[in-house]
């Protein structure tokens, strides 16, 4: 998922994409504790995702939106 991407979405619809990521990383912590994820790199494209999600947010934020 791009920045642009991020940047289309309403507040609402980003703390909806954010919940989804993180049960999603939850999800592959788990796969990898079971050694079940042969994707290994899966989890650091989650963890970007969530980071350019929680900056659109704070942008937002500070804008007062």
């Amino acid at each position: 998922m791009t920045y642009k991407d991020i940047q289309a979405k309403r507040p609402e619809d980003l703390q909806k994409l954010l919940a989804e990521k993180r049960e999603e990383l939850r999800e592959l912590r788990f796969k990898i504790a079971a050694n079940q994820l042969k994707q290994v790199h899966k989890v650091r494209e989650v963890k970007e995702d969530i980071a350019r999600i929680k900056t659109r947010l704070n942008e937002l934020n500070v804008q007062g939106v």
